[in-house]
C-alpha cells in the first residue's frame, strides 16, 4: 500500500515537472509559472523546481565567439561593444565590432536572448574563436526582460508592482554579471598606466590610441621605403579632349548604364593599355625571379575616416568603362560604410591614387607592396600653354609614377607615362589600340 502511494506521488511529480518545462519553453506568464512553482513546492517537489530554475539560468547560455577574420589576419582589437549586459539581442544582430589591420568586422549574435556578461574589454586583442560575451536563451530571462520593458512604459496592477519590487532570480544574475564588467575597465587602465607611464599631455594636446588600420598603413609604407629602390618620374596632361568627351556624353552614358562617367575609369583604361605595352610595370620580384602577370588587377586608393583602404578591380582588362564605373561606385560606398571585405583588398598589380580630389598639385606616391609601381593623379589646373604657336589657357594635370628601380628602368617608366599622356590627350587611340 505504501509502495503504491509513493509510486503515485512520483508520477505526479514527473507530470508537474514536465508541465514546468513546457511553460518555460513556450514563455508563459509569470503568474502561471509562480502558481506551478507553488504547487510543486506544496507537493514536496522543491527539488524539481530548483532543477529547472538552475537549468534555465545556468545551462541555457550561449557563448559569443569572434568569427574567422581572414587567412592573413591572426587577431584584431575589440573596438567597441554595441550591446550592454541586460540588453536583448536577436540572431545575427551585431554585438561588437573588431578592428583589424584592414577592415572592421562585426561580431554577430549566434542566437536570440539576453546579454548576461561581457567577458572582454574594449581595446583588448582577440583572436578567432575568442569568447567575448555570454547570452542567456532561458525563456524565464527573456520573458522577465519583456515584462520589465512593458511595466516601465505603462502603469501596472498591484500584483505586478509587487513582482517588480522583489527582484527575480534572473535580475539578480544580470546584476551580478554587470558588476565585474564595470570594474574591469578602470583596472585595465590602471595596469597600463603602471606598466607604461605616459607624460601628461601639454596644454591644448590630447592623446588617442592609434587604430590598427593606421598601424598597418604605417608599417606597410615604412617597409616599402626600406625595401624598394623607389624613383618617381613625372609628366603633364592636357585634359581638354577628355573633359570635352565626358561633357558631351555624360547624360547619354547615365541613361544607358545608370552610372556617371568619371575621370578615374578613363585613367584606368589608359593605364591598362600602358601596362599591356610595358608589361614589366605589371610584373613583380619574387626572390631571384621576375613574375610577369598576364592579368591586370587595378587597386584604387580610397581615403576613409579610419584610414586608407585599397580595394581591387580584378581582371580590369576585360571590363568596359561602365563596368569599371560601377565597381568604383560600389567600392566607394563600402569603404564609407566600413563593409569592405578582406578578399576585396587582397592582390592588385598596379595602384592608382587620385590626390587631385583633395586639391593636390604634385606628389610622389609610395608603392603599395608587393606591387612594383603606383600611378598618382593630381588636380586639374588651368595654365597658359603654347598651342599651335599661340599661348592659350588649358586644363592641365600632373601625373607621377613611382616605381621600383630594381625591376623597372627609367626608360620603361617614362614610356608608361607617355602612353597614358597620349591616350588621355587623344581618347580615340583606345578605339584604334594605339
Amino acid at each position: 500500500m505504501m509502495f503504491d502511494v509513493v509510486r503515485r506521488r512520483s508520477f505526479q511529480m514527473f507530470l508537474l515537472g514536465r508541465c514546468v518545462q513546457k511553460k518555460f519553453r513556450y514563455g508563459s506568464s509569470l503568474r502561471r509559472i509562480s502558481s506551478i512553482k507553488m504547487a510543486l513546492h506544496s507537493g514536496g517537489c522543491g527539488s524539481v523546481q530548483n532543477f529547472y530554475h538552475r537549468s534555465s539560468l545556468e545551462e541555457d547560455v550561449v557563448d559569443v565567439l569572434v568569427p574567422p577574420l581572414a587567412e592573413s589576419i591572426s587577431d584584431g582589437t575589440l573596438a567597441k561593444f554595441l550591446k550592454n549586459p541586460g540588453d536583448s539581442v536577436s540572431v545575427d544582430e551585431p554585438i561588437a565590432q573588431i578592428e583589424t589591420d584592414k577592415v572592421t568586422i562585426d561580431v554577430p549574435s549566434p542566437t536570440t536572448g539576453i546579454i548576461l556578461k561581457l567577458v572582454v574589454n574594449e581595446g583588448d586583442t582577440v583572436k578567432p574563436g575568442h569568447k567575448v560575451a555570454i547570452i542567456s536563451t532561458s525563456a524565464e530571462v527573456i520573458e522577465q526582460d519583456s515584462l520589465s520593458s512593458s511595466s516601465s512604459s505603462s502603469s501596472s496592477s498591484s500584483e505586478s508592482e509587487s513582482e517588480e519590487d522583489s527582484p527575480q532570480p534572473s535580475q539578480k544574475i544580470i546584476e551580478k554579471k554587470k558588476a565585474p564588467n564595470v570594474e574591469a575597465t578602470p583596472k585595465r587602465i590602471e595596469t597600463s598606466i603602471t606598466t607604461a607611464p605616459q607624460p601628461p599631455p601639454k596644454k591644448g594636446e590630447r592623446r588617442v590610441p592609434m587604430t590598427r588600420l593606421r598601424k598597418r598603413v604605417m608599417t606597410r609604407l615604412k617597409d616599402s621605403q626600406n625595401t624598394y629602390a623607389m624613383l618617381t618620374t613625372f609628366n603633364e596632361l592636357d585634359m581638354t579632349n577628355l573633359m570635352k568627351l565626358r561633357s558631351d556624353y555624360k547624360e547619354v552614358f547615365v541613361e544607358k548604364h545608370g552610372v556617371k562617367l568619371g575621370l578615374m575609369s578613363c585613367f584606368i583604361k589608359a593605364a591598362i593599355s600602358a601596362l599591356q605595352h610595358q608589361p614589366i610595370v605589371n610584373a613583380v620580384i619574387d626572390g631571384d625571379d621576375i613574375v610577369y602577370r598576364d592579368y591586370i588587377d587595378i587597386s584604387v586608393a580610397v581615403a576613409t575616416a579610419k584610414g586608407l583602404v585599397v580595394p581591387v578591380i580584378r581582371n580590369a582588362e576585360k571590363m568596359e568603362l561602365a563596368e569599371i564605373e560601377n565597381q568604383i561606385s560600389c567600392f566607394g560606398k563600402k569603404a564609407n560604410n566600413g563593409t569592405l571585405s578582406i578578399d576585396e583588398m587582397v592582390g592588385g598589380t598596379l595602384t592608382i591614387s587620385n590626390g587631385g580630389v583633395y586639391g593636390s598639385l604634385l606628389s610622389t606616391p609610395i608603392i603599395n607592396p608587393p606591387q612594383s609601381a603606383i600611378l598618382g593623379m593630381h588636380s586639374i589646373m588651368s595654365r597658359p600653354m603654347m598651342v599651335g604657336g599661340n599661348i592659350v589657357p588649358r586644363p592641365m594635370m600632373y601625373i607621377a609614377l613611382t616605381y621600383d628601380h630594381r625591376i623597372i628602368d627609367g626608360r620603361e617608366a617614362v614610356y608608361f607615362l607617355r602612353h597614358i599622356k597620349d591616350i588621355v590627350e587623344d581618347p580615340r587611340r583606345l578605339l584604334l589600340d594605339l
